[in-house]
């Protein structure tokens, strides 16, 4: 007997359920016609589990008894794909350990986990006070849930906790905030929010996608809802589409699902193993991204041709204490205002070479856009949003990557040569 034997003798073929007789059932039972398409692999031996969460491609699950349904439903089994799948629910599980939360629950897109919480949790004639800048999706979202459902809307900026407690009123259901917040990076007291909608009992619910999980976490404050887009830090590699929601109680996370169920904006099981991949490096990305971002964003402000810059990490941001006391690192989201307007800032985004400009954040690959003609301009805001949000028209929103800092700066610094003042 040869090598190759001797080591492949330790293995056997292949047997299906028909070849082993499950239920009585063998080969000479059924055609080929059949057995090509009811066979299943049956396994012996010892259980051996994959290191990696397999891609679970099934719509729906087999059942032993009628009513296995309703228990494993009861239970968390998968029944329907539409209603749970073992890999999306391994990345809710790994999310939730980050969280911690009540639990977590994904959908497929940051925008269905924002509007499955408007839609869950809000009814006509409901308050709702929100933050300005904020992603004009979520602006878009709110202003159907007004002419749609008559939900009463009030936006504010510069956000404080007094500013907020003075604007809210007897049918306030819901406060929504951004930390750091899109484009320009302000940051929210998240500690103290909290604790004014505990005192009201008014909803709270925060989108940390600028900043990930990983380096802050909204839950221990008693947050209500903790939004991230999974596209963004979350899947870290700008090739899915994805959303999550972590709540703080069990309930709250069955009305979102309940709403999942309903309008089908489940995540499909091929973007959650996406997920689950990008959240192995997560941390890893963050630590190095939010060195680059405090580098790039320090060149930035010394740099004679930009007239501001907004970045958690620097001492001249606004909320550089509130930064200091909720997240652990800074992220990679610089928020820089060029001087010579609208065509500074463009040409800035149009000439750097090393970073590219698009839309979307949170790659490893650093990108640039310009809001005022692209993300918070015209596409989804009036012009008067606009000027509300305080979008001004030199105004960059740089999402850094992990390439390697000075050459980056250099990038910058080429770009910022041909601006003409």
């Amino acid at each position: 007997m040869g090598d190759s034997e001797r080591q492949s003798i330790r293995y056997v073929p292949a047997k299906s359920n028909y070849e082993e007789a499950v239920a009585g059932l063998s080969l000479e039972d059924v055609t080929p016609t059949t057995a090509v398409v009811s066979a299943r692999l049956q396994r012996k031996g010892p259980v051996t589990d994959p290191l990696i969460m397999p891609i679970y491609h099934s719509s729906t699950y087999v059942l032993e008894k009628a009513e296995d349904c309703l228990t494993a439903t009861a239970e968390g089994a998968p029944i329907y794909s539409r209603l749970s799948n073992p890999t999306t629910e391994a990345a809710e599980a790994i999310i939730n350990s980050l969280e911690r939360g009540a639990g977590s629950i994904t959908f497929s897109s940051g925008m269905a986990a924002v509007t499955s919480v408007m839609l869950g949790f809000l009814r006509s004639g409901d308050h709702v006070i929100y933050q300005l800048p904020v992603y004009p999706g979520t602006a878009t979202a709110l202003k159907h849930m007004k002419s749609a459902f008559g939900v009463e809307l009030t936006s504010l900026k510069d956000v404080t906790v007094e500013k907020v407690e003075q604007l809210i009123k007897p049918n306030t259901k819901l406060l929504w905030f951004e930390t750091p917040c899109n484009p320009d990076a302000t940051v929210v007291d998240v500690e103290r929010l909290a604790a004014l909608a505990k005192a009201k009992n008014i909803l709270i619910a925060v989108d940390g996608t600028f900043g990930s999980p990983a380096l802050q976490h909204f839950i221990p404050y008693g947050i209500d809802f903790s939004v991230h887009s999974c596209t963004k830090y979350i899947g870290g590699h700008s090739d899915l589409i994805g959303g999550v929601v972590t709540t703080k109680t069990v309930q709250q996370w069955r009305v979102l699902k309940h709403i999942q169920g309903t309008y089908g904006n489940m995540l499909s099981p091929h973007d959650a193993s996406l997920v689950i991949r990008g959240l192995k490096t997560l941390i890893l990305r963050m630590e190095k991204i939010s060195a680059n971002a405090l580098r790039v964003a320090t060149f930035l402000e010394q740099h004679p041709k930009v007239q501001r810059v907004h970045y958690p990490g620097l001492k001249s941001h606004p909320q550089h204490e509130i930064a200091k006391k909720q997240m652990s690192a800074y992220s990679g989201m610089i928020m820089a205002e060029i001087k010579g307007g609208e065509q500074g800032g463009r040409t800035v985004a149009e000439n750097v070479r090393v970073i590219r400009l698009a839309v979307s954040l949170g790659g490893v690959e650093s990108l640039v856009e310009h809001p005022y003609s692209m993300t918070h301009g015209k596409y989804l805001l009036t012009s008067e949003e606009t000027d509300e949000s305080g979008i001004t028209p030199g105004m960059l929103r740089i999402s850094i990557g992990i390439e390697d800092a000075g050459d980056l700066i250099k990038d910058f610094d080429q770009a910022l040569e041909k601006v003409v003042l």
